[in-house]
């Protein structure tokens, strides 16, 4: 569009949602979310975003309650009443602010929406992507036993997923996965550690090279390259880097000092989607593969990863799975599934392509703010 866009007020609201069953990583579980729904309102439309903050710290020191905080007292007021020539103007007003990516990315993904449902054209098109189906995994948490984790991970296979991933930790991790691969010699299996292990578990790592899997995710700490750089010259098997990329400027380090031979690109982790496409620019740019991945979002968050997806760079597939995995309603319809075996295809309507179930998100939350000039 070639005409300003004014932000007359942006809505806040906590909708709590239960998943189907609990999701357990290295640093705790979950069973239930209370999910920041994000609308930015201008020019007589309305767009929808997500804030991906969980309840508590173990994932990133933002949390639903100080992503409310920020949302309510510091960057909705900062951006209300601006006009905006583009969606990644949005994030200029909220520069003053140190941090919170997750509370920026809320309302900058919204926007995005917003300028999608203005062109009266698909969020996918608007950020540079297309309308092709995206090939997707699933993400499978932590289990009782061996037994019950190879009956979900036959499940998924059976269901189309193209990609399998593995919460581990210590103690839960080499033996549980060689048996999943024994089991399922050709499937696609990676494994995701959340930060659980240290440099000095290094021969440990390597015994995970025989498994040939994609790749393991984030074995060391959230906020290090360093460690991972060294790691991965002793590794065979490709890491891919998630809490520690926060910011384009982390994925140049990782890249320059080949942390990493994959990356998973969270837009709500890093900002929005003004820094997601960054990443995947730079990362295309060193023939590096990026995924999209997945924060227990609702539908409305689901259909910003969808179009991300689409962009070019993005490979392999990412955590995408149907609303279906984790809801047992989902307040968007209708909710997402996949359109063919191991894909997911972008609606062609404007915005995410879904409906946010108005009348259920107004029912359900449990607070509400109006921030307007």
């Amino acid at each position: 569009m070639n005409t300003a866009v004014r932000i007359d007020r942006i809505e806040l609201r906590i909708v709590p949602l239960t998943l189907r069953e609990r999701f357990e990583i290295s640093s705790g579980g979950r069973q239930a979310r209370s999910i920041i729904v994000v609308t930015v309102h201008g020019e007589g439309e309305t767009g929808w975003g997500e804030c991906v903050a969980a309840e508590d710290p173990g994932y990133s020191y933002e949390t639903t309650e100080t992503a409310w905080h920020l949302l309510r007292e510091f960057l909705a007021p900062s951006v209300v009443g601006r006009e905006l020539r583009h969606p990644s103007d949005v994030l200029g007003p909220m520069s003053w602010v140190r941090g919170h990516p997750m509370a920026k990315a809320g309302i900058e993904m919204a926007t995005w929406e917003l300028w999608s449902r203005l062109e009266e054209r698909p969020l996918a098109e608007t950020l540079g992507g297309s309308l092709r189906p995206v090939p997707v995994g699933v993400s499978v948490g932590l289990q009782e036993n061996d037994d019950t984790l190879i009956e979900k991970v036959g499940g998924y296979l059976d269901a189309g997923y193209e990609r399998i991933k593995m919460k581990i930790k210590p103690g839960r991790d080499v033996e549980m996965v060689a048996a999943v691969r024994d089991r399922f010699p050709d499937a696609a299996l990676m494994v995701d550690a959340n930060s659980a292990y240290t440099f000095d578990d290094l021969d440990h790592l390597r015994t995970f090279d025989p498994l040939e899997l994609m790749m393991v995710e984030q074995p060391l700490a959230h906020d290090d390259i360093r460690d991972h750089a060294q790691l991965q010259r002793r590794l065979k098997t490709p890491i891919c880097l998630d809490e520690s990329i926060r910011h384009p400027a982390d994925a140049t380090h990782a890249l320059d000092a080949v942390a990493c031979g994959i990356i998973n690109v969270k837009p709500g982790r890093v900002g929005g989607f003004t820094n997601a496409i960054a990443i995947h620019d730079l990362c295309r740019s060193r023939n590096v593969p990026v995924w999209v991945g997945g924060m227990l979002e609702s539908g409305i968050g689901r259909g910003h990863n969808v179009a991300l997806a689409t962009l070019p760079g993005f490979s392999l597939p990412g955590d995408i799975s149907g609303s279906r995995r984790y809801w047992a309603e989902d307040i968007v319809e209708p909710e997402w599934e996949m359109s063919e075996p191991g894909h997911i295809r972008p609606v062609d309507a404007p915005g995410i392509g879904v409906r946010p179930r108005v009348d259920l998100i107004r029912t359900e939350a449990v607070r509400r703010e109006v921030i307007e000039p």
